[in-house]
């Protein structure tokens, strides 16, 4: 009767609370208190790796703690494995014993079950030989059921605790995404209410341009490899996989991995998510962490529900900024007009500062434009600059930015480059003038062009616009038809 009321007790303890912790706790004083325990563990197993992992212990040598177990391995997994109990009266003659603490002399591992499925095992250790009789196990079987109850209890509490959280944090994000219409800030905003919601370590946005995926914006504890506006191939990996079945990727252990394919310094494991909006795959939410293994299956409805509120919330931002662009548009070539022309100008400049990524300005003129005019009329005037535009606009790179600065004069803004690639791509750009058979019009067109970089010419929008229209000036004096490099700088002002 006393060990019933005993038992009676320990069921109370155990059942008397939700929090997981508190619950490990309890199942291990009472271990110790009412079955004399001196070292006893709590190991849970891991549904991925089927490891069975110590969650709470004590009495076990200093470091033993961070034992794994696979099913049939030790005492442990053997009860894991047979789902029964597994006692061994003396550990010495039991191969199968795996020392947690040398003071151990009797260890009996007892199965923790939920409907016939083994969650964890309780893991008993005495100091003295035979220390388990058939009525102590009993009565420790009995406690193992209620302890197993209780873990289950308080994961299912902690799950639904967890769950409402999310669905919260996805109303949060589906509030605020929705309210906010410009991209940049859109983009930034998600990844700091994801990140803060899932307590994940980092979270990025790369979207989709083209055959490339770009980092868009990021957020998190980790230390970026690549700076934002970094561009990948979309036809590698872990992209490829991702864009061709619209699927979720678990990477479980990035160190197997390339280098160029862990985009933070300490990440070990990675969930990257389609951004799926009508059936058109925008880009992908990576969330990232430092330990392998971070990321499990159950997570991801949630996860993906966020995903969904992203692509939408971006497409939305998309067509909002194709509207905003109209404004930026010339109506005669099509292209970027001047004020879309400085406006980028500033964001390349401190972009450049930031990430020493470099950028250049060309400014060029078709030559003697006003004579083609008035000898062959402003129609076909105007259908030049449409095909220098649509020249320049080819031949020029997806970043790359093309416009109408007025006239028959071009501003163009070059990111990621230097000087001498910068007059090169000027080069070409003459090249392909000079060289093309523009219909109706009997003569050669040529252009003339002057190119500026940061920070060798100039650290503000207008340094470098002058210094790119002083070398277009020189390369109109020197007979047109040429590049010439705007001359180099010193000692210039960084305020704009």
């Amino acid at each position: 009767m006393q060990k019933t009321a005993v038992l009676y007790d320990a069921g109370q303890a155990v059942l008397s609370t939700f929090d997981p912790d508190e619950v490990l706790q309890r199942i291990l004083a009472i271990a110790r208190d009412y079955f004399h325990l001196q070292n006893a563990a709590i190991l849970l197993l891991d549904e991925d790796s089927q490891q069975l992992c110590v969650r709470s212990q004590i009495g076990w040598d200093e470091g033993q703690d961070q034992i794994q177990l696979g099913l049939g391995e030790g005492l442990t997994g053997a009860a894991a494995l047979k789902k029964q109990p597994i006692y061994a009266p003396d550990v010495r003659k039991d191969s199968r014993y795996v020392c947690a603490a040398k003071s151990t002399r009797s260890e009996l591992a007892l199965p923790l079950m939920v409907r016939d499925e083994v969650v964890g095992v309780l893991d008993c250790q005495s100091t003295r030989l035979d220390h388990f009789d058939k009525e102590t196990i009993d009565l420790l079987i009995l406690f193992s059921t209620q302890a197993s109850m209780a873990l289950q209890n308080a994961r299912l509490y902690t799950l639904e605790r967890q769950r409402a959280r999310q669905l919260e944090a996805i109303n949060a994000i589906a509030q605020q995404s929705t309210a906010v219409l410009d991209l940049g800030e859109l983009l930034g905003k998600v990844c700091v209410l994801i990140q803060q919601a899932f307590q994940v370590p980092h979270v990025s946005l790369f979207l989709r341009e083209e055959s490339e995926l770009v980092l868009r914006a990021h957020h998190g504890t980790l230390t970026p490899r690549i700076p934002e506006g970094g561009r990948f191939p979309a036809d590698r990996e872990p992209w490829s996989h991702i864009l061709s079945t619209s699927g979720t990727l678990i990477e479980k252990d990035l160190a197997t991995k390339p280098e160029c394919m862990r985009f933070f310094v300490e990440s070990a494991s990675r969930m990257s998510i389609p951004l799926v909006s009508f059936g058109q795959i925008l880009g992908v939410l990576a969330l990232e962490s430092a330990n392998r293994n971070a990321f499990r299956e159950n997570e991801l409805q949630c996860l993906e529900s966020v995903a969904d509120i992203c692509a939408t919330s971006i497409q939305n931002a998309h067509y909002v900024e194709r509207v905003k662009q109209l404004a930026y548009l010339d109506g005669l070539t099509g292209i970027f007009n001047r004020r879309f022309f400085e406006l980028r100008i500033l964001e390349e400049i401190e972009r450049s500062r930031r990430y020493g990524a470099g950028m250049a300005v060309i400014m060029a003129d078709i030559d003697q434009f006003k004579r083609l005019n008035d000898e062959f009329g402003h129609l076909l005037g105007d259908e030049v600059l449409r095909q220098v535009s649509s020249l320049f606009h080819q031949q020029l790179r997806k970043i790359d930015v093309v416009c109408r600065y007025g006239g028959e004069e071009f501003g163009i803004v070059l990111t990621q480059t230097n000087a001498s690639h910068a007059v090169s791509v000027a080069e070409k750009l003459r090249r392909m003038v000079e060289h093309w058979q523009f219909p109706g019009v009997p003569q050669t067109v040529t252009i003339s062009a002057g190119v500026a970089a940061f920070p060798d010419h100039g650290t503000t929008r207008d340094e470098l616009v002058r210094a790119a229209d002083n070398g277009l000036y020189a390369a109109k004096q020197a007979g047109r038809n040429r590049i010439a490099l705007a001359t180099l700088v010193r000692g210039t002002s960084a305020s704009n």
